[in-house]
């Protein structure tokens, strides 16, 4: 593979995850739901509904 292909790869991976993500804040959301996050060994609960941009 060359430099183009894998930076197109590369792209196309992160716009998969960022989808991922946005469809999983919409599920949590209709229901009312939390996602957890870790930072600095730290437990985060964060309502989706507040994630709305």
């Amino acid at each position: 593979m060359n430099n183009e292909n894998i930076i197109e790869l590369r792209s196309k991976i992160l716009k998969g995850i960022e989808l991922s993500f946005e469809k999983l804040i919409q599920a949590k959301q209709k229901n009312n739901g939390f996602l957890v996050y870790s930072k600095d060994d730290k437990i985060f609960f964060v309502k989706a509904s507040e994630l709305v941009k």
